[in-house]
């Protein structure tokens, strides 16, 4: 029999996540299987907002109220086996765990450490010694490690117990620590300041692929719902010219790195800021003029066949001019726009 998160994973269709329909598939079904999971994508395409959406599957649990998350019929952590612990409930999100994943961050960081002052008072191999890390804290919820790719050989390592026995082995205790969580990563296969991941650890996770919005119009409303709204008029076709020239950008040859998603909803946000600050109610094609080489020109990256002959700052500049001429933006300012 499927239990209460099962279910809610089968009755989901990750509402918060425009498109992607594919990606929403093989997640429901890594996560019914309760497979570990790493999402593979570049950035600003919603890799961190579908692990967030997870989250609001995880029903309300009563746990008990230590650095474990114990299940009071099944306690995990030495202090629960050895004493009774005072319960609180639970909501999803207390028990979605977030990691940022860095060249800096330590295994220690993860599983925990030995206090030293701890150790002094009450013995280095004692309970009250150890401070649990943030894998612990995930036990009975979802450990979400953002960029995986960007932590050390050590770290994954250091993981690989954890991820193949859900048991961890600290240091000189006797005992192991169960964890029990599923882990969902995200990784960005075109950053190139990140370490490699190894064949072993690979081989513990299913990789889930996403990209770009294929529709412009799953775009734009992924513009309009998360983008900040400052209570301008946005006329429908300069926005859509707004997305459409961003999308342009993911195919242009000239480019190694493209604009994501984030750049379409910066173009949005910052059109509308000009238009407040031109003492006006409705976004023009100058505002957006205005706002491109600051939002788009650090997000792309020019080829060596062309960043010896321009700037990136200089190459939006003329792209924008020629798109916004060609498609006449000037004029799509006077079409009916939305609310603010």
């Amino acid at each position: 029999m499927l239990d209460e998160f099962s279910n809610q994973v089968i009755k989901t269709d990750f509402s918060k996540i425009y498109g992607q329909s594919e990606l929403k598939h093989d997640l429901k079904s890594a996560l019914l299987a309760r497979r570990h999971v790493i999402i593979v994508g570049p950035p600003g395409a919603g890799k961190t907002t579908i692990a967030k959406n997870v989250a609001d599957l995880m029903p309300k649990r009563v746990l008990n109220d230590c650095n474990f998350h114990c299940d009071p019929k099944n306690p995990v952590c030495p202090e629960c086996k050895t004493k009774s612990m005072e319960t609180k409930e639970f909501e999803g999100d207390d028990l979605f765990i977030r990691v940022q994943g860095s060249p800096d961050l330590t295994a220690e960081d993860l599983l925990g450490d030995i206090d030293p002052i701890k150790a002094l008072k009450y013995g280095p191999l004692s309970v009250e010694a150890f401070t649990p890390g943030k894998i612990f804290r995930a036990n009975n919820g979802i450990l979400f490690f953002d960029e995986v790719n960007r932590c050390s050989e050590k770290l994954q390592n250091a993981m690989l117990q954890v991820l193949q026995e859900k048991k961890v082995t600290i240091g000189s205790y006797e005992f192991d620590f169960d964890a029990d969580f599923i882990f969902i990563g995200t990784m960005n296969p075109e950053d190139e300041s990140t370490e490699t991941l190894s064949h072993v650890f690979l081989d513990i996770f299913d990789l889930i692929y996403m990209n770009y919005p294929k529709k412009i119009t799953t775009e734009m409303n992924i513009v309009k719902t998360y983008g900040n709204k400052l209570g301008v008029e946005f006329p429908v076709k300069l926005l859509h010219h707004t997305v459409e020239f961003v999308r342009e950008l993911r195919d242009d040859k000239d480019l190694e790195k493209h604009p994501g998603v984030r750049a379409s909803i910066g173009l949005y946000e910052r059109a509308q800021s000009n238009a407040i600050l031109r003492g006006s109610e409705k976004v023009s094609y100058e505002d957006i003029h205005k706002a491109v080489q600051s939002v788009i020109s650090h997000r792309i990256k020019l080829k060596p066949s062309v960043k010896y002959l321009t700037s990136p700052t200089d190459y939006i500049k003329e792209k924008f001019e020629t798109y916004a001429k060609v498609n006449d933006m000037s004029n799509s300012e006077n079409e009916e726009g939305d609310a603010p």
